[in-house]
Formats: C-alpha cells, structure tokens, sequence
C-alpha cells in the first residue's frame, strides 16, 4: 500500500537482516542506479527532501524498483551506522533473470518446464531452504514478487546452502500476471494448499509451475482461482501442516520421480 506521496508504507515485515547487501548515501545509490545492478529495493528518510535525493528517487521508480518511507531510527540501523544521507537501497545478491529465460533453460535440456513460484514468502529463511528443495529436485527456476516478499540477501543465501548460485531465479512485478503468461506458454499451475488431490495421484509430467504460499497466509486467493490444480499432502499426525520448504520438498520430489522413473 502506498501513502498520498506515492511511497510505500513500511511494515514489520520489511526485513533487514544483512547490512553487507545495503547501499548508503547519495552518490553510492547512484552509482549503484548506474551500474545497472538488480536493486531488490530502496529506502528513503521520511520528511522534506532536498538536492539529489529527488532525482535518485524518480530514477528508482522509473526501473519499478520500490521505494519506501521509513523513520531516521531506522534508516540508521539500516545502514549500519553509514552516513545515509536519508537514502539506503538493498542491491540483490544474485542477478535476476527473466521468465522466459528459465523456459528456455529448460527447453535447452530436452525437458518440460518446472517451475516454482514462491507467492509471499516473507521469511528469509524459508525462501532460502525453499530455493535448496527446488534446486535439489531438478527445478528450472524460482519466480518471486517485486513486492510481498522476502529479498535476495546473504541470509537467504545461506539459507539455501549455495542453491542461490545455481537455480535461475525471475523477479516479477505481478504474479498473477505471470501466472497467464505461463498459461499461454503452455505450463500448467499446481497450487500446494489444503483441500486438493493427493500431490502424488496428479501427473506432473507436463509442463508445470508449482505455487507455494507463506505460512500462516498459504497461496493467495487470486492464484488459487488462477490454478489449474490444488495439491494437497496427506497429513497423518498431530500437526496440521509442513512448513513451505518441506512442502515444497515432498511435491518437488515427486514431480521429479515422475518425470525420470
């Protein structure tokens, strides 16, 4: 959601975990704009804003990176103690790549498209161990939002135990759009959410984008509407549910059982 300025308003859920992914000052962010780096976000001071801070902002939202309000208490930790000058921005620990650069990965192997879309995965740590599952069972890439989700910094990193540097990964600015240009490129949409077929009944031998949701919120109602499939593990014991990465895991594992059995 953004404010009458055009900005977004910060949350709880803006992470800022890993101060070694964070830009800070006027000339490094600018720099870092003209570098042409993968810029996961931007934040600036709340307040009157003079100089050269202005242009850097338009030049953010000219490239749809997101730009965000925040306090100057925050904006110092943040920055770990830099002098920010009232802007920080977080560039990517990995290059993005595109959609259809992971369709044609795949395509380039003799092989149907397996794609996971991570939809609101705010935690670092699950995104990370999320990527490892996927990288492990033969995935082609992971598409994550611009928004609503967690970024790609040292955390995730190390969450993935080296799968970041492996797996392709896509930033797109709207999933459900993403999800009908999958559609049309012949894939078909699985959604891992309660109430579906048994995952391991379901052929996932075709071209297939899995869709994972966050704990806590699961898949979107938008994306579970957009699905071709919802599917569901069997749960035997007390607990009601995996988390996102060991869901991913079990469904991963079996669609790449399917697919080399």
């Amino acid at each position: 959601m953004k404010n009458e300025k055009g900005f977004r308003r910060e949350k709880e859920t803006d992470r800022y975990e890993d101060a070694e992914n964070v830009t800070a000052g006027r000339n490094s962010v600018r720099e870092l704009l003209a570098a042409g780096r993968d810029i996961d976000k931007i934040f600036v001071q709340k307040g009157e804003r003079t100089g050269s801070i202005t242009s850097l902002i338009a030049e953010a939202r000219s490239r749809s990176i997101p730009v965000v309000e925040c306090e100057k208490a925050k904006l110092d930790r943040i920055s770990g103690g830099i002098n920010h000058q009232g802007i920080a921005a977080f560039a990517a620990e990995k290059e993005y790549c595109t959609v259809d650069d992971i369709i044609e990965y795949a395509e380039s192997r003799g092989e149907k498209p397996l794609v996971v879309i991570a939809d609101r995965i705010e935690d670092p740590h699950n995104l990370g161990a999320l990527m490892r599952a996927a990288e492990c069972a033969g995935a082609h890439g992971l598409i994550i939002p611009k928004r609503k989700g967690a970024m790609l910094t040292q955390v995730v990193s190390k969450a993935s135990a080296g799968a970041m540097e492996h797996i392709r990964i896509a930033k797109v600015t709207n999933l459900a759009a993403t999800v009908d240009e999958l559609k049309e490129k012949g894939l078909w949409i699985f959604a891992a959410e309660a109430g579906g077929e048994k995952f391991y009944e379901q052929d996932l031998t075709c071209g297939a984008a899995i869709v994972l949701g966050s704990e806590g919120k699961g898949v979107s109602k938008l994306l579970l509407d957009k699905s071709d499939f919802i599917l569901s593990i069997p749960m035997y014991g007390k607990v009601n549910s995996f988390n996102v990465a060991a869901a991913a895991a079990v469904i991963l594992c079996e669609a790449a059982r399917q697919r080399n059995c």
